[in-house]
């Protein structure tokens, strides 16, 4: 009897075990059912995000800069596009029509078949010209020949040489060569010359050199900054500059004056040669 109740007090006991680990079980999953849920709660979270960069502002940017050169970089017709409501007009002779709504701009535009190009843009309103299509060809061949004649230059470059005034002919000859190179290339050249360990050397030996260098560029160079004493006296600096277009057109203008000069010396001198020898 005893071993009998023993055998129904374990059966018991495990079943017993059994139910709380049911029970346990049950309220592990009610505890992590909500945290399990949260991946799928943040899941619109995600998609704002995503939704979000589609709208960048980096891209918004990059399609504005390309519209503004798209828009800047042309003489065209406006067409139908006019997006302020008043702007004011001139015709396609260059008359004034004064301000006027763009629904009569674009009125007269298709009675007259004329485009509309926009003049200035930084005004109150804004001014248009209506032009034909063979008056905005003529004003693309003139804008593109200003362009040609007028071309954008960009910074100045300055080159630097040093030597000393020891310096050979052939190796000077060789410098020179290069500062010519870059002269025609429209780059300044600071020249620096150091003063040589000969006792025996002139004074005016560095200034000399210099003048020698900018003597073989006649109308091409000038001093852009002239000789002048640095690191304490024991050297010569200067710069070097392409002349200027005016300072160019000088230049052979006196050029050609001298040699009229000279051609009308040697006549006058042929002249009164010719009158001695019918004298004697």
């Amino acid at each position: 009897m005893a071993a009998l109740s023993l055998k129904r007090l374990t059966l018991q006991a495990v079943k017993s075990e059994k139910s709380c680990i049911r029970c346990f079980g049950k309220h592990i999953v009610q505890k992590t059912a909500p945290a399990q849920s949260t991946p799928i709660a943040s899941a619109p979270r995600f998609s704002f995000l995503v939704h979000a960069k589609t709208f960048s502002t980096a891209e918004d940017t990059q399609n504005e800069g390309k519209s503004k050169k798209k828009n800047g970089t042309a003489f065209s017709n406006t067409g139908r596009k006019i997006s302020q409501r008043i702007i004011h007009v001139f015709d396609e002779k260059g008359n004034d029509l004064g301000n006027m709504h763009r629904a009569d701009v674009i009125k007269l535009m298709e009675k007259q078949e004329l485009r509309l190009v926009q003049r200035n843009a930084s005004t109150e309103p804004a001014e248009y010209q209506l032009m034909t299509g063979v008056q905005i060809h003529q004003e693309r061949l003139r804008l593109r020949e200003m362009g040609k004649a007028n071309p954008k230059t960009g910074p100045t470059l300055t080159k630097e040489l040093t030597f000393s005034s020891n310096i050979g002919q052939n190796d000077l000859d060789t410098k020179t060569k290069h500062i010519q190179q870059w002269i025609k290339k429209q780059h300044q050249v600071r020249i620096t010359i150091k003063k040589g360990k000969n006792v025996d050397e002139s004074e005016n030996k560095g200034e000399d050199i210099f003048h020698q260098i900018l003597q073989t560029m006649p109308g091409i160079a000038t001093f852009s900054s002239k000789p002048q004493a640095v690191q304490g006296g024991k050297a010569l600096m200067c710069v070097l500059r392409p002349l200027s277009k005016k300072e160019e057109k000088a230049y052979k203008e006196t050029q050609e004056i001298q040699e009229r000069d000279t051609v009308n010396k040697d006549h006058g001198n042929d002249k009164e040669s010719d009158i001695l020898h019918q004298q004697f």
